[in-house]
């Protein structure tokens, strides 16, 4: 099983249904969404946090992980 590869990145743009559209630190704009974990306990991230990226091996969405 591969590690799971993590970006940091910081949020431009708050989606509806727990989508952003986030910047990575190399300058590439993607679409996230926020992790059950974040979502079960109730985390709130908004437009300019800095957030922690779990990327898609096969390149779709990334999950939030964590807001740094």
């Amino acid at each position: 099983m591969q590690e799971p590869q993590l970006v940091e990145g910081v949020i431009e743009e708050a989606l509806p249904n727990t989508l952003f559209r986030v910047k990575t630190k190399e300058g590439e704009t993607m679409l996230a969404y926020l992790a059950g974990k974040m979502r079960l306990h109730r985390i709130k991230v908004l437009v300019g946090d800095k957030v922690t990226l779990q990327l898609d091996p096969y390149g779709g969405r990334a999950r939030i992980i964590r807001r740094v």
